[in-house]
């Protein structure tokens, strides 16, 4: 008997529409000088990262890459107000602390809060400062314990 197992993970990419996806990745790609595969999970995380934060009680803080895609994302001002009043019922504002960095156990707990909100979360894009935040088990978008 074989048992079939299903994810329910879900992506960022999947809240919005390709075009305006596609936009905010040849952004990250322009500015941020990315390639395209990786500007397509910058943007993803992004996107996952304001879904969960539009409902997570802890306070969310971006991985260096991520940020790059949030930033790129918020430029996009009009699909990011809609977004915000889809996802959270307001508009969520930039909190940018210049100067602060950013610590490794509240990049790794919002990479958690991602992943437990039922989003694929890309461990290599979660690190900060070169170090790996995410630390979920290297799945690159695999659920728990699949192969």
């Amino acid at each position: 008997m074989t048992t079939a197992v299903s994810s329910d993970q879900r992506t960022g990419r999947s809240l919005i529409s390709g075009d305006v996806f596609a936009s905010i990745v040849a952004f990250v790609v322009h500015h941020e000088k990315r390639d395209l595969e990786t500007a397509e999970r910058i943007t993803d995380q992004a996107l996952a990262f304001v879904a969960t934060a539009a409902e997570s009680t802890l306070p969310m803080v971006p991985s260096d890459d991520v940020d790059m895609g949030l930033h790129a994302f918020i430029l996009h001002t009009r699909e990011y107000r809609e977004f915000c009043q889809q996802y959270a019922g307001r508009f969520l504002d930039h909190n940018a602390r210049p100067g602060t960095p950013r610590k490794v156990e509240d990049v790794t707990a919002s990479a958690h809060a991602i992943k437990a909100a039922g989003f694929v979360v890309f461990d290599g894009l979660w690190s900060v400062n070169g170090e790996n935040a995410a630390q979920c088990d290297s799945d690159c978008g695999r659920p728990y314990g699949a192969s």
